[in-house]
């Protein structure tokens, strides 16, 4: 999956993972991976854009370790949900990776958790606004019961983490989230307004068991591991 890489954890997310995954569905995959210790004591560390790898023709994303945990410490939905894959998602599982994922509440706290999941919902839903009453192309369309589909699934999985601190990935009803899909794509964008309003309100009234802020210390604990694991052998 990533030839060069240390890799600590990597598995199928998205579509597939949600349930949502037709015949034409790509198949995405996200892993985090070690870069050797010594390379953060050079010029050029790996930070930002040169942590990260994408590939496509597989769809691929590979995060370094480090920024991997500070995407999930803003609890980024699409990164915080390979700690919470079903077991057979998983294609590499290492010591590390598993410990990561024996942290994976570490990274949570209330307010980013509202603010991601319902941030990255209403982005999607900005896309919807954009695209009008429903009369355009057949392949815009599917791209628009696509955002709405998401949308949901956002909220919906926000929610549950925010009720009671743990992510369900996997939808319990596939089936409504593509139907709503297609009922927004076909014109019902107050519908997906509604889902917006009835979020924010739950959100609001739901008393939540998630910490003030995330248990940084047990992230840098682990962070310190994957460096001491990588450091260069003693001759």
């Amino acid at each position: 999956m990533a030839e060069g890489f240390n890799v600590l954890l990597a598995g199928i997310v998205g579509s597939t993972a949600y349930g949502l995954a037709g015949p034409g569905s790509d198949i995405d995959r996200l892993g985090v991976y070690a870069a050797p210790t010594v390379a953060f004591h050079g010029l050029n560390p790996p930070t930002g854009r040169d942590a990260t790898t994408v590939t496509t023709r597989p769809d691929v994303t590979f995060h370094e370790a480090g920024k991997y945990a500070s995407l999930a410490l803003n609890v980024n939905p699409t990164v915080t949900e390979l700690m919470w894959l079903p077991d057979e998602l998983y294609e590499t599982r290492t010591a590390l990776g598993d410990r990561l994922i024996g942290i994976r509440t570490a990274f949570l706290s209330a307010q980013r958790v509202r603010d991601a999941y319902l941030g990255y919902a209403a982005s999607q839903f900005r896309r919807l606004e954009s695209r009008g009453d429903g009369s355009f192309s057949a392949d815009t369309r599917k791209r628009t019961a696509k955002h709405a589909r998401h949308l949901a699934r956002l909220v919906h999985q926000g929610l549950r983490l925010y009720a009671t601190g743990g992510l369900d990935v996997r939808l319990t009803d596939p089936q409504w989230y593509l139907g709503f899909g297609e009922r927004v794509a076909a014109g019902e964008l107050e519908e997906a307004r509604r889902v917006m309003a009835d979020a924010e309100s739950r959100f609001d009234a739901t008393r939540t068991p998630l910490p003030d802020a995330p248990d940084r210390a047990r992230v840098e604990d682990w962070l310190h591991a994957v460096r001491a694991a990588h450091l260069p052998e003693r001759p």
